[in-house]
Parts: structure tokens; C-alpha cells; sequence
């Protein structure tokens, strides 16, 4: 994900980049040595404990200025702050797995509605899933609804079993359309 963003977001550009579901902030720290400005990363998460562990490698890394927020994607507002690339690398595939709604609903039908949200015109989004094809991925957030757009995709090794190939996740980006 950082080739993909230091590609298409370089840090010359000084993008504001969100990551959904940072944990520990791997990512993030990732981006910040690859040149990125610190005060433009975020990262949330909805379990307090990743935050304080993200909050806590930051400071032994020595690593200032990246904002970590408690926040559960789906429920709570990020108020009216938007970003120029938006990140999930599994965060998708965990809310997924949730339990279903009295209507047989899975949480993760709001995701789309809640990073439209989000997205400034122009803007993209990234998504790494192991539980998702390319082609569902693009049923899921390239729709009339959401109007976002296919940019482009991260190759991963591909493997061939039983005549078929395929890899073990796909990552792929869309784009917000320009207003």
C-alpha cells in the first residue's frame, strides 16, 4: 500500500491520508518514514486499546504528529473532515464478519454510504481484502450509489491450484469523481 500511495498521492502532493482501522499504526509510521507529513495522517480505530498501543510505538519511534482517534467507522461521525486517500487494509473484512441486524443486514452494507462521506472530489480509496475478489470489491464500492470509479488495482503474486489462479487478496483503488 505505501508503493501504490508514494505512486499515486505522492508526499510532494501532501495528501491528507485516513486509515480506517489502523491498529498499531503500522501503516501509518510506514507512510511517515516514506516521507509523508505527519500532521496530514490519521488513523482511527474502534477499540481504545489499539489507539493507545498506535499512541505509545509513536512516541518510542519518536514519531510526532500523527493523530489516532478512537472512532467505530460505521457509527461514529468524523464530523466534516475529509480526505485525499482513505486507506482499509482488512478493516472491511473485519466488520464483515459481524454479526447481522434484525433484517439479516451485515454492518458492512453502511460502509460504502459512511466513506462517501469522507472522500473529497478526487479523492481515493484503497482497500486491501483477503476476504474479497478485485471484481466483488468493485460490485461493492463502484456503484450509481457511491459513483465512485475504478482507479487501479496493486498486483499481488498469483497462484494456480486445481486449474484455477487467483491471489490471496486484492487490493484495489477507486476514485471520487471531480464535482
Amino acid at each position: 500500500m505505501v508503493k501504490w500511495t508514494l505512486a499515486h498521492a505522492p508526499p510532494s502532493s501532501q495528501p491528507t491520508i485516513l486509515e480506517v482501522g489502523s491498529g498499531n499504526g503500522t501503516l501509518l509510521f510506514a507512510l511517515a518514514e516514506a516521507g509523508y507529513k505527519t500532521t496530514s495522517l490519521t488513523g482511527i480505530d474502534y477499540t481504545p486499546d489499539a489507539i493507545e498501543l498506535a499512541k505509545a510505538i509513536a512516541s518510542k519511534r519518536g514519531i510526532d504528529g500523527i493523530t489516532f482517534k478512537q472512532c467505530d467507522f460505521l457509527k461514529d461521525g468524523l464530523g466534516s473532515e475529509s480526505w485525499d486517500l482513505i486507506l482499509d487494509k482488512g478493516t472491511y473484512d473485519a466488520i464483515a464478519l459481524g454479526t447481522k441486524d434484525e433484517d439479516g443486514c451485515s454492518p458492512v452494507a453502511q460502509y460504502p454510504s459512511q466513506l462517501k462521506k469522507y472522500l473529497k472530489p478526487g479523492s481515493r480509496f484503497l482497500i486491501t481484502s483477503c476476504n474479497f475478489t478485485e471484481e466483488e470489491l468493485q460490485a461493492i464500492f463502484a456503484t450509481p450509489e457511491t459513483k465512485l470509479v475504478y482507479h487501479s488495482r496493486i498486483q499481488h503474486a498469483v497462484y494456480t491450484f486445481g486449474g484455477n489462479s487467483g491471489s490471496v487478496c486484492a487490493s484495489v483503488a477507486f476514485q471520487e469523481p471531480m464535482v
